[in-house]
Parts: C-alpha cells; structure tokens; sequence
C-alpha cells in the first residue's frame, strides 16, 4: 500500500511588483542583487531574478530570505500582504524552522507539523516563546494556529457558567500566566452577568453593559490585566 505523500507548503507569499520597485530604487541591476544574494549564501542567475519581478516563478524560502536582505528591505514588504500564516511570520524574521524551533526549544518535526497543519501541539512556555520570538500577537497566534473558534465557544462557556473549569483550555490556547487569564475571565463573566433586581419596580439601577462579541472584549480585559510583556 502506497503511503499518502503529506501535503506540499503554500508557495511563499510574495509580491513582484514590490521586489522590483525597492531593486529599481537602489538603483540595482538583476546581476548586482544575484551577486548579493551570493553573499548571504544563496547562488543563482540573474535571469532568477527577472523572474521573480515577472511573476513567472516564486522564490523559495531561503531565497526569499537572500532576497530581502540583498535589497535591504524588511522581508514583509516583499510579501505584499500581512503576514498569515505561522510560516509568514517566521519569514517575516528571516528565520528558517531549525532556527525558530531550536530558539523556542521544541523539536524541528512537531515545529514543522505545526507550521503545515496550522496546529499547535507545543506546551504554553514554547507558545509564549514563539509569540516573543516572532513579534506576533497574542490574538495573531491564535488566529494562525486555528484556535480562534474554540476560543470563542470557550468564552462563551466561561460566560455562562463556571469560567473555572475552562481555564486550562483556555490557557492551552492563549499562552499567559493562569493569573492574568483569571482576572480576565472574571471581569468577562461579571459584565455579562444581569443584577438579579434588575427590571425591580421598587430599585433602580444603571442598565446591564452593553453586550459586546466575547472574543473582542476578552482581549480588551486581557490587556488591562496584563500578560507578562507579550502584546496582545
């Protein structure tokens, strides 16, 4: 029985128009980027780089990496686009896998599934690290490792009953200290609590907040408690 071959990496986010308006604003030809690209370790024709400006062909990761720094530009201007995927934002860093895993102190298969299937399999502490590594934010990460879903079920859940009994999913998913998430989780639940006398004819008080998407909010409140110097 043939093994099913694991599915191929997106190609590399890139822009050509932008690869040739920051080459012609240098004032360099195709042969000096080539002869660049050779000294951050990447050897090819020029002809490479006239396809890449045509669009005809699409720079690998290393060459990508190369190119940015051949023409002195950060790597996302050359994406063309926001980063989003966790690989983008690892090229965005011009870091290779082996590089972002050994920093993150994870093994280079688990970093690389990661990357492919857009799954995070790694402890907290590796989650935060990556996050710190990689200048992303915390609502970044957890749209890039498809955990924003389950995010938003379990915060409704923490809306309805006891937040307790979710804080370890919900810390599975957003890598901050216990205690940050407790204060936020809290401060969720008790804005989205109704006052029992509320709707009395006898006490008056101001009207329940107004409800606003629990995902959202939760970030706000997150970032008022604090999380340990990782941007929210």
């Amino acid at each position: 029985m043939r093994r099913s071959r694991p599915p191929a990496p997106a190609p590399v986010p890139f822009s050509p128009q932008a690869a040739r308006a920051h080459r012609t604003g240098l004032g360099l030809t195709p042969e000096q980027v080539a002869a660049a690209m050779a000294a951050h370790g990447v050897r090819l024709l020029p002809g490479h780089v006239l396809g890449w400006e045509s669009g005809e062909i699409i720079p690998g990761e290393e060459e990508f990496i190369a190119l940015a720094r051949a023409l002195w530009c950060p790597p996302v201007q050359l994406m063309g686009t926001r980063p989003a995927t966790l690989r983008d934002f690892r090229l965005a860093r011009e870091l290779s896998q082996q590089h972002a895993a050994t920093r993150i102190g994870m093994g280079l298969r688990s970093y690389a599934a990661a990357e492919l299937t857009g799954r995070w399999t790694g402890d907290p502490e590796q989650a935060a690290a990556l996050v710190a590594l990689l200048g992303m934010t915390l609502r970044e990460f957890v749209r890039v490792t498809g955990g924003e879903g389950e995010l938003a079920d379990l915060l409704r859940r923490c809306v309805a009953g006891r937040w307790q009994a979710h804080l370890p999913a919900v810390a599975r998913l957003v890598p901050v200290p216990p205690a940050r998430l407790t204060g936020a989780l809290t401060a969720l639940q008790a804005e989205h609590q109704v006052p029992s006398h509320w709707g009395s004819t006898t006490q008056r008080t101001a009207p329940p907040p107004p409800s606003e998407p629990h995902p959202e909010r939760f970030w706000a409140l997150l970032a008022e408690q604090g999380t340990g110097g990782l941007a929210v």
